[in-house]
């Protein structure tokens, strides 16, 4: 085989893979044939012939049906459902019978939306339990994600429910369910029948602001000073304009002051009788077999006390937090307000890293984003104080396969099993409620681990706390 003559040497040894001689001879057809020596010829790359396929019109064209592939795409995830049948129950609330006595009502119109389910639900079970210890209905809404005119929004490339009812995520007195413990209390209404009620031109609302509210004091101050408000008001209908500032804000659920409202808010009906909706505990069991319960009554009793033996649930939270955990350093913050209880055994102590930034860094990244190796070390220090323990269930915004060096690094260390978020088998209904089965089945773990800056762990351990779980049993990364 001849050599290339006119490719300069330096060419040839960048693009060796390319100039290949070898892979260009022709065989032949009889073994005494020699083979054709190969001619290159030095062809162009590029010429105005080839620029002019592409024409104004083709790209055009070409940029026009982008946008029509990405929707094609996003609508082969699913239409996401409507959840007719559970607007139907609630429409169907026996407090909904214009018959029955009414009593006051209290609306929020500027509560969340578009955030997270555990930042909306912290601030529902507060907003109720003013308008339980005010003597008022609560006026409970959609968990609104969009309020487009549209049934569904996109978020990561998926169509999801702009609005749900709550009836599909909790039920309890928050959503309008029963309060066995306080039968005489009025039962909360939706926002639809009290927009029947107080929506009339003739209605005539009251409405309180906040913004001289005591929005900094402890939690105990803040509700008592509500609580004398509400006592004076005499209109049936009554809404909060928190347009100047929140009535419940995420400082006010970040910090101690919280505590101060413990003792009565864990008493309340809003916890006391507090259970996730039908449809989340379907779900708990359907996967009864993942979750390897001594008994089944322990998945379908939704008010049993009796844990999960042998699990422990982890709640590793990835996505968002790599930059959110960096800031949270850089802010100073603390863990939110609950997991500060003086009953649970793992404390946060930045005071050694104040002034020094990279030791702070890392010190928060231990606990709000720990690497494989800090988890099973964790874990294996919770399996020596509660020996039972063999299986591990990790609620986690993480793909699946990057759970596999955690699953394999848990197996070394001894422990039976790992399962996951995603080995949950949902339908599709559902799978747009999965944040709450993920928290009704670490709800029910014989231990639960927490990401101590998250409201999703503080919302598991609140609802662990007030079921009566032992305070040693809620620990923290």
């Amino acid at each position: 085989m001849k050599t290339i003559g006119w490719i300069p040497d330096s060419v040839r040894t960048a693009f060796s893979w390319t100039f290949r001689p070898e892979e260009y001879v022709l065989l032949t057809t009889s073994p005494s044939a020699q083979p054709r020596t190969t001619k290159y010829r030095r062809r162009c790359s590029c010429s105005w012939r080839t620029f002019r396929v592409f024409t104004l019109r083709k790209v055009l064209v070409s940029v026009t049906l982008v946008p029509v592939f990405l929707l094609l795409a996003i609508i082969c995830q699913g239409i996401p459902p409507n959840y007719e049948d559970i607007r139907s129950f609630e429409y169907h609330l026996p407090q909904h019978s214009s018959s029955k006595h009414q009593p006051q009502y209290l609306r929020f119109p500027g509560h969340l939306w578009g955030f997270g389910f555990n930042n909306v639900l912290q601030e529902a079970i507060m907003m109720s339990y003013l308008a339980y210890t005010s003597n008022v209905s609560f006026v409970f809404e959609d968990y609104t994600w969009s309020h487009l005119p549209l049934p569904w929004t996109i978020y990561d490339f998926a169509l999801r429910p702009a609005r749900i009812p709550l009836n599909a995520l909790i039920s309890g007195p928050t959503a309008g369910g029963p309060m066995p413990s306080a039968p005489n209390a009025p039962r909360a209404v939706s926002a639809e029948f009290y927009a029947q009620v107080c929506g009339g031109p003739k209605s005539q609302k009251y409405v309180i602001s906040s913004l001289n509210a005591p929005n900094d004091a402890d939690g105990i101050v803040m509700i008592n000073w509500w609580v004398n408000q509400l006592a004076s008001v005499q209109e049936p209908c009554i809404e909060i304009d928190s347009s100047g500032h929140d009535v419940f804000d995420r400082h006010f659920f970040g910090n101690p002051r919280i505590l101060s409202v413990w003792e009565s808010l864990a008493k309340s009906p809003m916890l006391t009788d507090f259970a996730w909706s039908p449809l989340v505990q379907s779900a708990v069991s359907r996967n009864f077999a993942l979750l390897q319960p001594e008994s089944a009554r322990d998945l379908y009793d939704a008010h049993s006390r009796k844990s999960l033996a042998g699990l422990v649930a982890l709640h590793l939270r990835r996505g968002d937090y790599k930059h959110h955990c960096p800031n949270l350093a850089k802010w100073g913050a603390d863990y939110m307000g609950i997991n500060q209880h003086p009953s649970l055994p793992d404390r946060f102590d930045r005071s050694p890293y104040v002034n020094d930034t990279d030791a702070r860094l890392s010190y928060y990244l231990d606990h709000c984003w720990p690497s494989t190796e800090q988890v099973v070390e964790k874990l294996r220090g919770i399996r020596k104080e509660y020996p039972g323990l063999k299986r591990v269930y990790v609620l986690s915004n993480e793909w699946a396969w990057t759970l596999d060096g955690l699953k394999s690094a848990l197996e070394e260390d001894g422990w039976d099993d790992l399962v996951s978020s995603t080995d949950i088998v949902l339908d599709s209904e559902q799978k747009h409620v999965a944040m709450a089965v993920d928290m009704a089945i670490a709800e029910k773990a014989e231990v639960f681990i927490g990401n101590g800056f998250s409201s999703l762990s503080s919302n598991v351990v609140m609802l662990r706390m007030a079921k009566g779980m032992e305070g040693e049993s809620n620990r923290f990364l």
